[in-house]
């Protein structure tokens, strides 16, 4: 049994992890073209002529202020950042990861709720499946980048200032995917269900709450999933907006400003760090919500 599961799981990660070598020398080879420009413009200044091609690679990868940073310098900029730094220095990932992760969190729970509350409406009055879907649609083709400054100086000039602005943004792109897997879950059940549960003589509610319900939990956690994801994505565009507030966004913005693109890239990094685990965490709970509906585990 344990030699069948060693193999399972060399199976699984094998190629994750020649996906990722794979991405590792395409990444550093890179950095040699994209950087190489600048690397010659400074060995010319310096008087340097003939500089071996390993030198000069090594060169590329050591820039202060680099095209595209090697992998190592942006996981040394994430270790200078997080671990090598106080939490509540102004300079520390960790203290700005932690502003964007709490708007996110709070957006992912109010746009969850809106978007559940909105399907279970749809899904029971017809007029507003007609009245409401398009409109939830077509919200969704406004750009964010055009939404977010009025939303953050719209608020902020009504003294609402803080997490709760950025966190109405991540509820606006959260909302929608939850809403609209949730329509199709709670849809789901076959009409010879629904008859069923009428022969039964069951009541609304306990149609809505014995089938309806657990009939759309796949669905619910897949929307969350993206919803968590997107949500995290809407916390970092608002805080481009405001950049007295803290978060991932600023520390891209001052990047961006001052040429630091080895910041830019390091919070990028825990910005997809922080997303992955929290799908993960969806993830988790879903496996813990399937095996109390029992389910068999996938």
């Amino acid at each position: 049994m344990d030699t069948v599961r060693g193999a399972k799981s060399v199976t699984r990660t094998g190629p994750i992890i020649v996906v990722l070598l794979a991405m590792l020398v395409v990444w550093y080879a890179a950095a040699i073209g994209m950087n190489a420009p600048w690397q010659t413009t400074l060995n010319t200044r310096a008087g340097l002529a003939d500089v071996p091609f390993t030198d000069f690679a090594l060169q590329t990868w050591a820039q202060d202020r680099p095209v595209l940073p090697a992998p190592h310098q942006v996981l040394g900029e994430i270790w200078n950042a997080t671990v090598a730094l106080e939490l509540t220095s102004r300079r520390s990932l960790a203290y700005h990861g932690w502003i964007t992760l709490s708007s996110t969190l709070l957006g992912f729970v109010l746009g969850t709720t809106l978007g559940v509350a909105l399907a279970v409406f749809i899904v029971h009055n017809e007029a507003a499946n007609r009245s409401l879907m398009p409109w939830i649609i077509a919200s969704q083709t406004i750009p964010i980048l055009a939404i977010a400054p009025m939303v953050v100086v719209g608020l902020g000039s009504v003294g609402i200032t803080g997490t709760v602005p950025r966190a109405l943004i991540s509820m606006y792109l959260s909302f929608f995917p939850v809403v609209v897997g949730m329509v199709k879950g709670l849809r789901s059940p076959e009409s010879i269900q629904l008859d069923l549960m009428h022969t039964y003589d069951a009541s609304p509610w306990q149609t809505f709450w014995k089938l309806r319900w657990p009939a759309a939990m796949p669905m619910l956690f897949a929307s969350m999933k993206v919803g968590i994801a997107i949500s995290l994505v809407g916390a970092v565009v608002s805080e481009l907006s405001n950049a007295a507030g803290g978060g991932l966004g600023v520390r891209l913005l001052t990047g961006s400003y001052n040429g630091q693109t080895i910041q830019i890239w390091a919070a990028l990094f825990i910005a997809a760090a922080l997303a992955a685990i929290l799908v993960m965490i969806v993830g988790a709970a879903e496996r813990m919500v399937n095996a109390r509906m029992g389910a068999r585990p996938a």
